[in-house]
Order: structure tokens, then sequence, then C-alpha cells
């Protein structure tokens, strides 16, 4: 039989018809189909079975076998009606197996409110053509539940308020045409559950408040054309998730307040379309999710509040498309987004996370991680390899962006040193020129660390003198002025530099023969000509009043240069904070 046909015909004969099993039906439906032009495509043969013949056999508690029959308006409804039963009473059916048969009705196929006892149901292979397909309020007993192979021409299905014992329920290569498909409130028992390779088509697919326990639950290569995809308030038991190339369409796909449970969770390859995707709320207690390579568009991605403090959430690779993306108060042990091009507005202002991956990224617009009305509590953020066009809205306290980086353990010292690099570009576009400062020096050290590893590293006398060089800058470069970013550490190494130069020369003065000569008639002291002398030298005022004598002109003229490149430093420094 052949799915997607555009219309069919029922002709019936009063001709025997022997299943391939055996059974018997004195008469044989032909169904003809056709496609959009009138074209004959296919012609399949049946039982033509009395619905009051299936009937009797529920009333007499019979097992009843379907297979390949065409069975017309079955309805529990007019059954109940027909036999005084109350409206939404359950109808027991002990065993039931309709496979490769075919369904019609004028309004709906209905199965509502019916208790199959244990033991396997199966539709494998129906073919539902006119009316509803409804299977609300059933009870399934232990057993598999299969409907894979079905297809259904109105589109329209209800299992709302069912529920399933231990077994799988299989849904698999079904083909469901536009309609509204309701598997709401359901209570599925261990086992599987799969609607793998089934097309879905246009209209609502409700999964609203449905309970999934142990097993597994597979949507893999599932196809969904548009309208809306709702698993709002489901919970999922211990059981492996699987919406790996999911094909979602342009629907709204809802997983709000969703409970993942503690199974693994794969959307790799996962494709949605133009509209929402919202798991605001969601929770779990997995280990892994993974959202690796999967394709969204240009609709808003919704992701705050989620509730995942032990999980490792991956995005890896994924393209967010230009729809702006959020991530606030949410609470994830490490959220990687490695490798993703961020073209949106992205909101990553966690309530909670260990690791935030956001490594390889391409930045094009703003990535916010700056706290606002709750403290963002990220321990270590991975900003190595990050090309940055946009701009990051961070703050060098609040975010603890040293610890951030420096907490890495996965990383070289040349990928933290490019990083606070990062920061010091993003700050200083952002105006946060004291944050730039801050991630400035930290560049330069890291920098510096990097390149007296890589000498030692080669060994032999270059990891000798290396220390030589590195010792030399972390002195001027870092110790006295923290690379030009603090005025008054400069102002402080200046004084520190007078002091040490007078008492140089206070102690030449005492225990060698070098002096300070006065070419006045003022008689200074020891100190006061030492501390004299070098107020003058170092300053460059150089007066002439008083003069070195011996050893203490190599001193003066040592300090001299240090007084005139010290003094250079602060205007450098302190011009460089004044006027940006």
């Amino acid at each position: 039989m052949k799915a997607g046909y555009k219309d069919y015909h029922v002709d019936i004969k009063n001709v025997k018809f022997i299943a391939d099993d055996g059974r018997t039906c004195p008469r044989t439906a032909i169904v003809t189909f056709f496609d959009s032009k009138g074209k004959v495509t296919d012609t399949e043969l049946y039982g033509a079975i009395e619905t009051s013949a299936v009937y009797d056999m529920i009333k007499e508690g019979k097992d009843i076998i379907l297979d390949n029959f065409l069975i017309s308006d079955f309805s529990l409804s007019d059954f109940r009606r027909h036999n005084n039963i109350e409206k939404k009473a359950i109808v027991p059916i002990k065993g039931f197996s309709a496979k490769n048969s075919f369904f019609e009705s004028k309004i709906c196929n209905d199965f509502s409110h019916a208790s199959f006892a244990d033991g396997e149901v199966s539709f494998e292979g129906a073919h539902f053509g006119k009316g509803k397909v409804c299977f609300a309020g059933c009870v399934f007993g232990k057993g598999d539940v299969i409907f894979s192979n079905t297809f259904y021409k109105n589109g329209s299905i209800e299992f709302a308020g069912s529920s399933f014992g231990e077994g799988n329920f299989l849904f698999k290569n079904a083909v469901v045409n536009d309609g509204t498909k309701d598997f709401q409130d359901i209570q599925f028992g261990n086992g599987e559950v799969s609607f793998a390779n089934t097309e879905f088509n246009g209209g609502e697919l409700l999964f609203i408040n449905t309970r999934f326990n142990s097993g597994r639950f597979n949507f893999k290569v599932t196809r969904i054309t548009g309208g809306k995809v709702d698993f709002h308030y489901s919970v999922f038991g211990d059981c492996e998730i699987m919406f790996e190339r999911t094909e979602f369409g342009n629907s709204r796909v809802d997983f709000r307040t969703v409970d993942f449970g503690s199974g693994r969770i794969n959307f790799n390859r996962s494709v949605f379309g133009n509209g929402e995707v919202d798991f605001e709320g969601a929770s779990s207690r997995a280990g892994k999710i993974q959202f690796k390579k999967a394709e969204m568009g240009t609709g808003p991605k919704n992701f705050n509040l989620i509730e995942m403090d032990n999980t490792e959430i991956s995005f890896e690779r994924t393209n967010f498309g230009d729809g702006d993306v959020s991530f606030y108060e949410s609470r994830f042990q490490t959220l990687s987004l490695k490798s993703c091009h961020l073209n949106s507005y992205f909101d990553l202002r966690l309530a909670k996370a260990e690791l935030l991956d956001i490594s390889d990224t391409i930045v094009r617009d703003i990535v916010d991680l700056e706290p606002y009305d709750f403290q963002v509590e990220i321990n270590i953020i991975d900003m190595s390899g990050m090309r940055l066009v946009g701009k990051l809205y961070i703050d060098w306290e609040q975010n603890m962006c040293k610890e951030i980086i420096t907490r890495q353990k996965g990383t070289t010292l040349q990928q933290k040193a490019e990083q606070f690099r990062i920061l010091k570009e993003n700050f200083n576009s952002t105006g946060k020129y004291s944050d730039e400062d801050d991630a400035y020096v930290m560049f330069k050290r890291y920098e510096a660390k990097s390149w007296l590893t890589k000498q030692k590293e080669k060994g032999g006398m270059q990891k000798i003198l290396a220390y030589i060089p590195h010792s030399f800058k972390w002195l001027v470069f870092d110790a006295m002025g923290l690379y030009a970013t603090n005025p008054a550490r400069v102002l402080i190494s200046m004084a520190a530099g007078y002091l040490l130069f007078s008492v140089i020369y206070v102690l030449m003065i005492v225990f060698t023969n070098a002096d300070v000569i006065s070419s006045t008639s003022d008689q200074l002291g020891v100190v006061a000509r030492s501390f004299y002398h070098s107020a003058i030298t170092f300053f460059t005022i150089g007066y002439g009043d008083h003069y070195p004598f011996g050893a203490a002109r190599v001193v003066s003229a040592i300090e001299g240069f240090m007084g005139v490149f010290l003094m250079s430093y602060f205007t450098v420094a302190f011009v460089r904070k004044v006027l940006r």
C-alpha cells in the first residue's frame, strides 16, 4: 500500500476472502488508490468484515484478529450506546491484532476508553483512511503496542489520557497527514517509546504532561513540517532520549518545565526551523545533553531558568541562526558553545556553571555576561581561539575575570594570555578602561610566562640566560608600573628609587672616599647632602651647588637616567589614565 495518495475508492464484492493465515471472510473489499490527477497508483484486497461482527466478538470476550481486514465506522461510543453502557465506561478487549488492516469512518475510528488485555496489541501496517483516529483514555496491559508503518490520511489522532503497562510502544516509520496529534497526559510503562522515522507533517504535536518511564524515548529522524511541538510539563524517567536528526520544521518547539530525568539526551544534528525554541525551566539529572551540529532558524531560543546543576550540555558547532539566544539565570555543570557562530544577542548570565566554554567561537553581536539583578557564578570561562567582532558585556570584578581564566587546566599559558588580550581589546571598545588595564597587565604577565616556559624547554644555556631578560622586564615593566597602567605605582617606584640612591650616597660617604662636595659656603651634614644631591640628580634639576666626587659620579649618572626614565614612565601612565 502506498501512502501519500489523493483519494481512494472501496468496492465490496461477494467473493470469499482468504487471508494468508487461512482466515476467511464472506466478502472481499477492493481498495483502489488515486493520485492528484485521478490516476490509479495502487490496488489492495481486504476481507470486508461487518462492524457488528466485531462488536459481537467484543461482547463475547473473544480475541479480535482483524489482520488484512477492512473495518468501516468502528466506534466504541456507538457500541456503548447500543448496549446501554455508560458513555466513558471501560470496554474490555481480550486480545487484539489488526496488522495490515484498513479502517475508515465518516466521523471517527473510535477506540476510546478500551482496555486491552496483557499481550501484544498490533496495528502494524494498518491504514486509517477517512475519519479521525481516537484511542483517548485507553488502558493497555503488559506487552508491546505496535503502530509501526501505519498511515493516517485524516491526520488527527488522539491518545490523550491513555496508560500503558510494561512493554514497548512503537510508532515507527508511520506517516500522519496534517492535523492534531494528541499524546497528552499519557502514562507510559517501562519500555521503549519510539516515533523514529515518522512523518508527522503539519499541525499540533502534543505531549503535554506525559510521563515516560525507564527505557528509551526515540524520536530519531522524525520529520515535522510546521505548527507546534509541545512537550510542556512532560516527565522522563531513567531513559535514553533521542532527538538525533529530528526535523522540527518551522514549528514552535516547546520543552518548558520538562523533567528530562537522568538518562542520556541527544539532539545532535536536529533541525529547528524559524519557529520559537523554548526550554525555559527545564530540568535534568543526566550527565550529558548533546546538541552538537544542530541547526536553528530565525526565531528566539529560550533556555532561561534551566536547572541542570550536574549536567554537561554541549552545543558544539551548532548553528543558532539569527534569533536571540538566552540562558538567563540557568544552572549547569558545563555549558559548551565551542566552535559556534554567535551571530545574534546571547544572554549568558548564568546563575551557576563550573565551565562555560566559548572557545573557537566567532562573535558578531553582543554576548552578555555582566551580572544585573543576581550574582553570576561561573567558575571558568574558556575563550581561547575566540574571534571577537562584536562585544562582550562582562565585568572584571563581578565576573572574576582573572580567576575564570587562571583556573583553566586545559589551556596553555599562551592561550591564557590570548584570552586576556581579547578581554583587553573588548574593555577598550566598551569604555571600561580600568578593566582594560587589569586585563592588559594579566595579558603581559602570561605572555612573559609563556615566553620563559618556551625558552626553558630548549634547555642548556638558553634556559639559564632566559631569566635575565625575563627578570629585567618583570622589574621594570611590571613591578615598577604595572605596564604603565598605574601612575601611583610609578610614583611609589620613584620614591623608592630616590630613597635607595640617597642611602647609597650616605653609605659611600661614610665608608669610602667618595663624597658629595658643596661649591657654596653651606655646610650640610652627610645625610642632608646625600638626600639633597639625590633629589636634584633624580629630578635632573642639576643646580651645581653640590657635585659628586669619586665613585659617587657613577652612581649619580645612573640615578639621573633612572630619574628621567621613571618620570617619563609616570607621564605616560598618567596621561594614559586621564585622556581616555
